[in-house]
């Protein structure tokens, strides 16, 4: 394993690069208007305590930055919520790997999680990966990583499209197909800034929809898969685009939540109580599962050396057709 990532391995850390206009400023106070963390003060004591790093070298609160310097915090160690620390790969070669995660592990580390996340966990085995996409944690299934800066470049370019279907478990008689174009705009309604909505291109919404300049468009094809008693449907989701909450948004906005789902299911308030640990059983049987019922079931992508159509399947997972767990089961971290 490269020495460089075996140290990123090694502990976590927050950096960035001092820009022309940084030149000349003192290290606490770049790092204060650049990271929200601490004040002057709170940097000053993360110097001096050895946290503070500038392009490689333990660095002094009395440092005088220049254009280019890298600048790193090393956060200290802290306990990290539990998460299912166990993948698949499904596809390997000397540029692409292709995993198959499980529906509580983040792909990036965010938030609490640095050693919990596939990152940090298929990078002990493979070294440094670079993802071509991401899942929220909560959604399990295949996710594709470059295992080459070269294999990165290739699949970013947008000249190798991935071509990705979900299998969605929602509340509702879902029937028939959908074809779902629109666009994906901020839920106004909705005490949580994250949360979108979706609209549809032709209803009378659209043209003030499309003039919203943080607006995205959307398409998605929703199928009828298969109904689970008592009352939810399998959908499978066939994505044009690939936005953000795009499957989790247009299912709701059509009235057929994801079962599982915290902030698109049937009460966002669900999701502010969980940080704060408070679901309730009631809450529990109101969600169905621990978890979003969402999983990245197929991928198929064009090898962009050697042109070889690549499709690869995930079966829709066990936990998902399982007796809903209590609420003391549930991840608290989202």
């Amino acid at each position: 394993m490269d020495g460089d990532f075996a140290d990123k391995l090694a502990r976590r850390r927050l950096y960035s690069h001092a820009a022309e206009a940084d030149a000349g400023t003192a290290l606490p106070d770049y790092l204060a208007a650049h990271f929200r963390r601490f004040d002057r003060a709170g940097w000053v004591a993360a110097a001096e305590a050895g946290l503070v790093a500038v392009n490689g070298v333990a660095a002094r609160p009395e440092t005088i930055l220049k254009r280019h310097d890298r600048v790193e915090y090393f956060p200290p160690e802290t306990p990290e919520p539990d998460a299912e620390l166990n993948f698949r790969t499904v596809y390997e070669d000397a540029d692409l790997l292709v995993l198959d995660k499980p529906g509580n592990l983040c792909v990036h580390p965010t938030g609490p999680f640095f050693r919990h996340t596939l990152w940090h966990l298929a990078g002990q085995q493979y070294g440094e990966l670079r993802f071509v996409h991401r899942i929220d944690r909560e959604t399990s299934g295949l996710v594709v990583a470059a295992r080459t800066r070269r294999a990165a470049a290739a699949m970013d370019n947008g000249a190798t499209p991935v071509h990705k279907e979900y299998l969605a478990l929602v509340t509702g008689d879902f029937r028939g197909r959908v074809h779902a174009e629109g666009f994906l705009v901020h839920d106004r309604a909705s005490a949580v800034a994250k949360k979108k909505r979706f609209v549809f291109a032709d209803s009378p919404e659209a043209a003030e929809a499309a003039s919203d300049p943080a607006a995205e468009t959307a398409s998605t094809e929703l199928i009828e898969e298969s109904h689970v008693p008592p009352d939810m449907t399998l959908v499978r989701a066939i994505l044009g685009t690939g936005r953000q909450h795009q499957v989790r948004a247009t299912l709701h906005s059509l009235g057929f939540p994801l079962a599982g789902d915290k902030l698109y299911g049937p009460d966002e308030r669900l999701f502010l109580k969980i940080w704060d640990g408070a679901l309730t059983a009631g809450d529990m049987a109101l969600l169905r599962f621990p978890r979003q019922a969402l999983h990245a079931a197929v991928l198929e992508f064009r090898h962009p050396f050697t042109s070889a159509r690549i499709r690869l399947e995930s079966p829709f997972p066990d936990d998902l057709m399982k007796t809903p767990s209590p609420a003391s089961d549930m991840p608290r971290n989202h």
